[in-house]
């Protein structure tokens, strides 16, 4: 079933006495931890769940994300990890244990799941969402790829057996779709209704036994699975034909076959929503609530209109609202995690710094020796943005102090010079018509 609904954006003065309340789950991996944040403090409501999957590779944003689960009572993070890959089997398998978990968990009396990663954003306010939704409380929304079924399988792939291994899908042969089964797909972002959720969990019917047996060999499944479940399954009547999100597809862009390393197959991938896209977040055609998606070291600026667009300006005086700051690393992980260019470069930077601070001290105070001595490997690192502009690495370190034999710890941070001279062009450099040099030169330290 194509079920139409229908929305206004006023309906939230119009709140239900008994309204739903929403598991959301964050599967995320990376190493964003403050946009993951951001988004989080945008959707964050007391009456709501949050089930956060850190994918397994993602120790540093594990860590973040444990540190501010633990404020709020109705956070919880998975005690397991999968590392999941694009197209895998592992993404199906992580929503359908975050499932399980959550039916699970008596005290989370929950109405919707929502799946959602840290490059969503909402773009209605949780008030809008929650009205919506709790009027059309036995619906299912998901997006359906069309009416070409048989392109869709080709495109698709599920007539080719696949297998997940070593973070890899391979390609094994050829299959054949299962006789009298609808098959259905579309977007693998979707809100399901609890009844649904628990059928999908819980049941040994021969639908859903065998449907979980194929998508576990199939490319994409999370893709697949829940469609075609749900449009052979007795609550084939409470589908939506609509995932309430925008997605900013742009196929030439995004379709560059860039998965061919962790799959055998080609793949497509959304852009990034910039400022020149806001109006697209104002339509009111069809019930829209979520976007994606958006990336802070690309445009911060975007997430910020969105922010003032649904809840006003933030206080006067907040600061760092134009920065931000991405770690690409943190000691915990071990410097077996850096290539050796990057840890030497770090290194570098470090001892680039103490001098500049040895001069910097020497100028203010009267010290006959002033001088300080790297000690062991960088604490962490991060990539710096203002203004959507990159500014440099910030690298913290420790240094010895030894005019006061005193172990401390610096920061460096590393600034992008943006002029060079050629010290002695050769006589035909004049042919040279362009060029782009990635060097970072001017440091500044802060203790």
């Amino acid at each position: 079933a194509n079920n139409n609904v229908q929305w206004d954006e006023d309906s939230v003065e119009y709140m239900p006495a008994n309204p739903v309340r929403i598991a959301f789950v964050l599967v995320v991996h990376g190493r964003a931890s403050r946009q993951l944040q951001r988004m989080f403090k945008a959707i964050y409501h007391k009456d709501h769940f949050y089930y956060i999957h850190v994918d397994k590779r993602s120790n540093y944003l594990h860590r973040q994300v444990l540190q501010f689960a633990n404020q709020y009572p109705n956070v919880r993070v998975t005690s397991w990890r999968m590392a999941t890959i694009w197209g895998g089997a592992s993404l199906l398998s992580t929503y359908l244990q975050t499932m399980r978990d959550l039916m699970e968990m008596n005290d989370w009396p929950w109405d919707f799941f929502i799946n959602l990663s840290a490059a969503d954003y909402p773009i209605r306010t949780n008030d809008q969402l929650v009205a919506f939704l709790s009027r059309y409380r036995d619906m299912n929304f998901l997006k359906s790829h069309g009416r070409d079924n048989a392109r869709f399988i080709r495109k698709q792939g599920l007539d080719r057996l696949f297998l997940e291994c070593d973070t890899h899908m391979w390609r094994l042969g050829d299959r054949r779709i299962p006789e009298g089964i609808a098959v259905d797909g579309g977007s693998d972002w979707f809100l399901l209704n609890r009844k649904f959720v628990e059928y999908v969990t819980f049941s040994n019917d021969d639908l859903v036994t065998k449907m979980k047996r194929f998508y576990s060999y199939t490319l994409l499944p999370a893709e697949s699975f829940f469609h075609t479940v749900l449009e052979n399954s007795p609550y084939c009547d409470s589908m939506v034909d609509n995932n309430l999100r925008i997605t900013n597809w742009n196929r030439k862009l995004g379709c560059k076959c860039q998965y061919k390393h962790i799959v055998d197959w080609c793949g497509c991938s959304p852009n990034d929503f910039k400022p020149a896209d806001f109006h697209r977040f104002q339509q009111t055609a069809r019930p829209t609530f979520f976007a994606r998606k958006f990336e802070a070291v690309v445009n911060q600026e975007i997430i910020g209109q969105l922010d003032y667009y649904l809840y006003g300006n933030y206080p006067s005086g907040t600061p760092g609202l134009r920065s931000y700051w991405e770690n690409v690393y943190d000691e915990p992980d071990g410097v077996h995690t850096l290539s050796d260019v990057a840890l030497t470069m770090y290194h570098a930077f470090s001892r680039l710094g103490l001098r500049r601070a040895e001069t910097s001290f020497h100028a203010r105070v009267r010290v006959l020796f002033y001088r300080y001595y790297p000690m062991g490997h960088p604490v962490s690192v991060h990539l710096y943005f203002l203004a959507d502009r990159f500014q440099g690495f910030l690298i913290r370190h420790h240094a010895t102090n030894l005019a006061v034999s005193k172990l401390e710890t610096l920061e460096t941070w590393v600034m992008p010079k943006k002029v060079f001279k050629i010290a002695s062009p050769p006589s035909d450099f004049g042919r040279l018509q362009f060029s782009e040099v990635s060097i970072c030169s001017h440091l500044c330290t802060i203790s």
